[in-house]
C-alpha cells in the first residue's frame, strides 16, 4: 500500500533503479527481436552467384578450374578440366549459408585430397600438388543444402 508520498513501503531507491533498468532491458530486447523478425531472410535460391562470388573469392591468375553455383541437395557437383600441368597449386574455396561444403580433388580418377569450408562467408585455402599432368576432377557437395559455393584452382 503506498504511504503519502506515494512511495511503497519497503522499497529503496535501490530495488527502484533495478525495476527501472530490468523494464528499460526488456523494451530493448523487445525492439531487437521486433526489428529482426521485420528483416528479410537471404535466400540462397534467389541469390546472384556470380555477383556473389566476385566478393567472396580473391582474385587469381592462371585459374585451371573454377566454378560457383548453388547446392540445392546433397547430389555432388563435379566439375573436370583436362591437361592441367603437374605442379603447385592452391584451391581456393568459399560458400555461404550456415553448414559446411566439401570439396574432392582428385587426379585422374585417384583422390588427391579433401577440403572443406564453413559457410559463413570466409574463404579457405588448401595446397594442392599434381604429381603428373592429367585430368583434374573437384567434386563439391554439403550435407547442408541449400547454400551457395565458389571456388577456383590457380598455381601456387
Amino acid at each position: 500500500m503506498p504511504s503519502r508520498t506515494g512511495r511503497f513501503p519497503g522499497n529503496s531507491g535501490a530495488q527502484r533503479r533495478l525495476a527501472s533498468t530490468a523494464a528499460g532491458a526488456a523494451a530493448a530486447l523487445a525492439v531487437v527481436l521486433s526489428a529482426s523478425a521485420c528483416s528479410p531472410v537471404r535466400s540462397v535460391e534467389s541469390a546472384d552467384v556470380p555477383a556473389w562470388k566476385a566478393t567472396a573469392l580473391p582474385s587469381a591468375s592462371g585459374i585451371v578450374l573454377e566454378d560457383a553455383g548453388k547446392i540445392l541437395s546433397r547430389d555432388p557437383i563435379v566439375k573436370t578440366a583436362g591437361g592441367v600441368p603437374a605442379g603447385k597449386y592452391t584451391l581456393t574455396v568459399s560458400c555461404d549459408g550456415g553448414g559446411k561444403a566439401f570439396f574432392e580433388v582428385s587426379l585422374d580418377g585417384r583422390l588427391l585430397t579433401e577440403a572443406g569450408a564453413a559457410c559463413n562467408g570466409s574463404h579457405e585455402t588448401a595446397a594442392i600438388s599434381l604429381p603428373a599432368a592429367g585430368t583434374v576432377k573437384i567434386s563439391t557437395s554439403s550435407v547442408d543444402a541449400p547454400l551457395i559455393y565458389g571456388y577456383h584452382l590457380a598455381p601456387a
